[in-house]
C-alpha cells in the first residue's frame, strides 16, 4: 500500500492520557462526554436517523403508518432536509461557534434539551398531531439560531452573523411547508422545501469555499488550491439570485439562464481547488467529490426547467450527492479533530465515502437513462445510503460518547 494512502488503524486501547491541569471538565457534569459540545449528540442523532429513515419511508409506503401527518415523498423530503441535514448543520455550527466567538456554546442540559426538541419533531410528523408537529419542527431551527446568536453577539463576531439569519430562514421555510400542508396558506408545500434547499445550497457553498481549499493545501502535499475574489462573489451571488428567482417563481427561461451562470461559476471554483491532487487523502477527496455535485445539480435543474426530464434527479444530485457526501465528510473530519484523533480516514469512513459515491449516481443518472429501472435505482441507492450512515454511527458511537483522547475539554 502506498504510504500516501491515509488509512488509520483501529483505536489503541489503553490508559487515557491525564488531562492537563485546568482543562478537565467538571466532575458530575450533566450526561458525561456526550453533552459537552454540539457535534457529539447531533452527529450521532443525524447519522442514526439517516440510516433508519429509509426503513421508515418503506413502512409508510407499505401502509404501516397510515395515520402519519406527513406521508410519502413529502415526509421523505421534509425529513432529509429539516431532519437529517439540519441536525448536522446545528451540530457543526454550535461546535464552530465556540471557536469563532471564543465563548462557550450550548452544553449539558440545554444541549440535551435542544436535541430532545429535534427528536420529538421526528416522532410527531409520524403521528396525526399536525399542529404539534408544525410548532415543534419550526421551533428547532429558531432555538438553534438563538443558541448560536448568544455567544456570537456577545463576542461581536459579525462575520458569522449570517448563519444565524440562515437558520431563521430554514425555520421560515419549514413553517411555510407546514402551514401549506395544514391549509392555512394557499401555496404548495414544495415552496417551503425549495426555500430550504436554496438556503442549504448557499450554506454549502459558503462553507465549502472556506474549508475545502484550506483542507486541500494543508492535507495534500504540493497542492495549490486557490480562490479568486470575483469568482467567489459570482458563485455565491448566483445562488442568492437563484433563491430569489425560485421564491418569485420567475419564468423557466430566466431560471435556466441563472442556473447556467451558477453552474459555470461553481465548476470553475471547483477546478481552482485542484481536486485531481486529492485522491490519496479520503478526508479531502470526499469533500471535492461532494462539491462537484453542485454544478451537476444546477445543470440538471436546467433540464428540469425545460421539461426534458423530471426534477427528481436534480434534487437528488443536491441531496444524495452534495449534501450527503459533504456532511458525511465534515462529520468525519470534525468528529476526529474535536475528539483528539488523527485527521486520517479510518477504514469505516473510507467504506462509507465509497458507498455514498456509488449511491449518488445510481439515484441520479440511472432513472434518466433507463426510467423503467427507477425502482431498482431507488432501492440500491437507499441501501448504500443507509449502510454508509450506519457505518458512521457504529464507528463514531464510542468516539462521541467518551472524553477526548488527549484529555482536553470538548
Amino acid at each position: 500500500m502506498s504510504p500516501f494512502i491515509k488509512i488509520e488503524e483501529p483505536l489503541q486501547r489503553g490508559p487515557r492520557p491525564t488531562p492537563p491541569s485546568g482543562t478537565a471538565p467538571a466532575q458530575g457534569a450533566f450526561g458525561g462526554a456526550l453533552w459537552r459540545l454540539g457535534f457529539r449528540p447531533f452527529y450521532l442523532l443525524a447519522s442514526g436517523f439517516a440510516a433508519l429513515s429509509i426503513a421508515l419511508w418503506g413502512l409508510q409506503f407499505a401502509g404501516w403508518l397510515p395515520g402519519a401527518y406527513l406521508q410519502g415523498p413529502l415526509w421523505h423530503a421534509h425529513e432529509m432536509l429539516f431532519g437529517y441535514t439540519l441536525a448536522v448543520l446545528v451540530g457543526f455550527l454550535l461546535t464552530a461557534g465556540r471557536n469563532w466567538s471564543n465563548r462557550p456554546t450550548l452544553r449539558g442540559a440545554p444541549l440535551a434539551g435542544l436535541a430532545l426538541l429535534w427528536l420529538v419533531g421526528r416522532v410527531l410528523v409520524l403521528t396525526p398531531y399536525a399542529w404539534a408537529a408544525a410548532l415543534v419542527n419550526t421551533a428547532f431551527p429558531l432555538s438553534a439560531a438563538l443558541a448560536l446568536a448568544h455567544p456570537s453577539i456577545a463576542a461581536g463576531n459579525r462575520r458569522n452573523y449570517f448563519f444565524i439569519a440562515l437558520l431563521g430562514l430554514l425555520g421560515l421555510g419549514q413553517l411555510s411547508l407546514h402551514l401549506a400542508q395544514l391549509g392555512v396558506i394557499q401555496v404548495p408545500p414544495w415552496v417551503g422545501l425549495r426555500l430550504g434547499l436554496d438556503v442549504l445550497l448557499f450554506i454549502l457553498a459558503v462553507m465549502a469555499g472556506r474549508v475545502i481549499p484550506m483542507f486541500t493545501n494543508n492535507g495534500v502535499r504540493g497542492a495549490k488550491a486557490r480562490k479568486l475574489a470575483w469568482l467567489e462573489r459570482l458563485a455565491l451571488g448566483s445562488v442568492l439570485a437563484l433563491a430569489g428567482a425560485d421564491l418569485l417563481r420567475l419564468p423557466a427561461s430566466v431560471l435556466s439562464a441563472l442556473l447556467l451562470v451558477a453552474a459555470a461559476a461553481h465548476l470553475a471554483r471547483w477546478l481552482l481547488w485542484q481536486p485531481w491532487t486529492t485522491w490519496r487523502a479520503p478526508l479531502v477527496w470526499v469533500l471535492h467529490l461532494a462539491y462537484l455535485w453542485i454544478p451537476v445539480h444546477l445543470l440538471l435543474r436546467v433540464g428540469a426547467e425545460q421539461t426534458w426530464w423530471s426534477g427528481s434527479s436534480a434534487t437528488h444530485a443536491l441531496t444524495v450527492g452534495a449534501i450527503g457526501s459533504l456532511t458525511l465528510g465534515m462529520m468525519s473530519r470534525t468528529a476526529r479533530g474535536h475528539t483528539g484523533l488523527a485527521l486520517l480516514a479510518g477504514r469505516a469512513e473510507l467504506a462509507a465515502f465509497v458507498l455514498l459515491a456509488l449511491a449518488a449516481p445510481l439515484r441520479v443518472f440511472l432513472p434518466l437513462f433507463a426510467p423503467a429501472l427507477l425502482p431498482l435505482s431507488v432501492g440500491l441507492a437507499a441501501g448504500l445510503w443507509s449502510t454508509a450512515f450506519a457505518l458512521y454511527f457504529i464507528r463514531f458511537w464510542p468516539v462521541l460518547t467518551r472524553p477526548r483522547v488527549d484529555g482536553k475539554p470538548g
